[in-house]
Parts: C-alpha cells; sequence; structure tokens
C-alpha cells in the first residue's frame, strides 16, 4: 500500500509539472498578443495525449510483469518484492515520458502557430 501512495505521488507531480510547462519564444519573432490564447489551445490538444497518469499505469503494469518474471526465473524466495519495486520503476519512467509527450505536442502546436520557441 505504501508503494501504491508513493506510485500516486510521483504522477500527480509529474502530471502537475506537464501542465505548468511554458515555452520560451522569442518575442521579435512571435505574436506576443496571441501567446496566451495560442497556450491555453495548445494545452487543451496536449490533453488528448497519453498523459503521466496512463504513462505511470502501464509503466507499472509492464515492470510488475518483468519484475515477477525475473524474480521466478532467479528463484527468489518472495517474487512480489521485486515485483513491486519494478512496478514503482516503471511508473515512474512512464509517468517522466507521459510528462515529456505532453511538452513535447506543446511546442510542436506553438510552432505551429507561428511562435518561434526556444526550450
Amino acid at each position: 500500500m505504501k508503494q501504491i501512495t508513493r506510485l500516486a505521488l510521483v504522477a500527480i507531480a509529474l502530471g502537475l509539472a506537464g501542465c505548468a510547462y511554458r515555452p520560451i519564444v522569442d518575442p521579435k519573432r512571435s505574436d506576443m498578443a496571441r501567446y496566451e490564447t495560442d497556450l491555453a489551445e495548445c494545452r487543451q490538444i496536449a490533453e488528448q495525449a497519453p498523459g503521466p497518469g496512463t504513462g505511470a499505469a502501464v509503466g507499472a503494469a509492464v515492470g510488475y510483469g518483468v519484475g515477477q518474471v525475473f524474480a521466478r526465473t532467479t528463484g527468489a524466495r518472495n517474487p512480489n518484492y521485486g515485483a513491486r519495486g519494478a512496478a514503482v520503476l516503471g511508473a515512474a519512467g512512464g509517468a517522466g515520458r507521459g510528462a515529456r509527450d505532453e511538452r513535447q505536442v506543446i511546442r510542436n502546436c506553438m510552432i505551429g502557430r507561428g511562435h518561434a520557441v526556444l526550450n
């Protein structure tokens, strides 16, 4: 249960980090009057992509399965311990990938709308 709580906290933190992304744009090559409107619309589009929560769930499932197989093939006494640890690591990795994907969608969207994104 303790690991599930940690997993949830990691997913929430990474999810909030994805929402907080504000691309830095070159004001001389971007229409700054449209920046906030475009950013809000691009964030809505990015919400359609699998985010940190989905990535964490998939990563946890894959990590648990891989951990079970590894623990059983190496003859561990209690394969659930290794599988749970692998699930936590898989969830953290999946949440990170989901947050990166959301940021990339926002970045690509802003570039597509004519903003010169620097980061």
